[in-house]
């Protein structure tokens, strides 16, 4: 009898092989399609079958997912991954598998689109220009008042998001993302916003559901690195109602609803207020299942070969993660005590990313994470204690690179 298999369009750092993992509980054999499969670590670790594809042409997926049909029994088909979420929309409906809406996945991704979008709904979202030069750039800046937070219009993970408290610094960054530093897909559109303060926030949502609210703490400016999540945030039965009501309003807005959706937001004086709305999981669902027992990646895939998933809530926990992040620049010579913070007890994961004798580039977005530690307890003030005592005991040292004439 011939295996039923998910097909994974790419993969993530972050939830590629909880993907795989979760497939592999349900009994199914991942197959990850990538343009280049060697960028993901933990496929060749355990060889994880790999096919690889130029996953930006359809019609090349369409064919090898048609090869990939004489031999396998196709049960379903996602991704963990933004960029290439519209495509498996595509792909679903081509080969009549479940699946989301392209057309609604396409217009979130682009974020000035999804501004447009929310505007239409009445639903609050900082004010935004698009440019796509740096005259624009300027203009939209001096029109909408310093600071602004420039960012790609198409993008994720904080890559070429910036916030500008100067004319200089809005310069710079536009120079920046215009001359060929930052790495574009689509042609170079840059989105001028008002710079929302107060709280971040993290929304989960599975279909029409809410599933939680999580609180995230970001790194100094002038970038947007978070560096700790709490789950379930500390809120007002009136504030998570709000953002209950404001979050649906955004699935309404965009046309989603089906499958996963993570929506950012910052609480601010006037409410909370949408910074963007993501059709996929979030980088971390696994504050969701520590905190709530609801494991979102499973859940997910049980939507996507058309089984009914179960989202109640199996117990109420607090969990908690904090990103390890590199001070400087330079070569990493050692990083340890990992293994003696896993040991504790109430933390639930220890995940490096890095390696000794590697170069440390810190770039100002998620990419910067050396890796994380995740920490669960009955209540926050346990949670808290617990991922403190963890992370003390993680140490690393990093040797600058040298300078010119050195």
């Amino acid at each position: 009898m011939a295996k039923r298999a998910l097909i994974l369009l790419e993969g993530t750092r972050s939830n590629g092989l909880l993907y795989i993992q979760a497939a592999q509980r349900l009994g199914l054999h991942p197959i990850t399609l990538s343009s280049d499969p060697t960028q993901y670590d933990y496929l060749a670790a355990e060889n994880y079958e790999a096919s690889q594809v130029d996953t930006t042409n359809l019609n090349a997926l369409i064919n090898e997912f048609s090869r990939l049909r004489a031999t396998y029994v196709i049960a379903g088909l996602t991704s963990a991954q933004e960029a290439v979420y519209a495509t498996v929309g595509e792909l679903c409906r081509h080969f009549d598998l479940p699946g989301p809406n392209p057309a609604s996945i396409q217009r979130c991704c682009d974020k000035f689109i999804q501004r447009e979008l929310l505007a239409e709904g009445n639903i609050p979202i900082p004010a935004c220009r698009l440019a796509t030069n740096a005259a624009d750039v300027k203009s939209a800046a001096a029109e909408i008042g310093l600071p602004v937070v420039l960012k790609p219009a198409v993008g994720a993970n904080s890559r070429g998001v910036r916030l500008c408290r100067d004319s200089d610094e809005v310069a710079e960054h536009t120079t920046y993302l215009l001359d060929g530093k930052h790495i574009w897909r689509t042609p170079p559109r840059i989105l001028v916003e008002e710079f929302a303060q107060g709280p971040h926030h993290w929304v989960h949502i599975m279909g029409k559901e809410v599933i939680g609210i999580e609180a995230a703490d970001l790194g100094p400016p002038p970038h947007f690195v978070f560096r700790e999540g709490i789950f379930p945030a500390v809120l007002t039965d009136d504030e998570q109602k709000d953002i209950a009501d404001v979050s649906l309003s955004c699935l309404r807005a965009l046309g989603l609803g089906w499958g996963p959706t993570n929506i950012e937001f910052r609480l601010t004086k006037r409410g909370p207020v949408i910074i963007e709305v993501n059709p996929r999981l979030a980088g971390g669902p696994q504050p969701v299942q520590l905190a709530y027992g609801v494991d979102l990646v499973t859940e997910h895939i049980k939507l996507v070969i058309g089984n009914e998933w179960d989202l109640r809530r199996r117990h109420s926990y607090t969990a908690a993660w904090r990103s390890l992040l590199p001070d400087r620049d330079g070569i990493l010579n050692w990083i340890d005590g990992d293994n003696r913070a896993a040991a504790l007890s109430g933390v639930a994961e220890v995940k490096l990313h890095v390696k000794p004798q590697r170069p440390i580039f810190r770039k100002g977005d998620g990419g910067d994470s050396m890796g994380y530690v995740m920490a669960v307890a009955p209540n926050l003030a346990q949670t808290k204690a617990i991922l403190q005592r963890a992370t003390d005991l993680i140490n690393w040292s990093i040797t600058p690179f040298p300078t010119i004439g050195e």
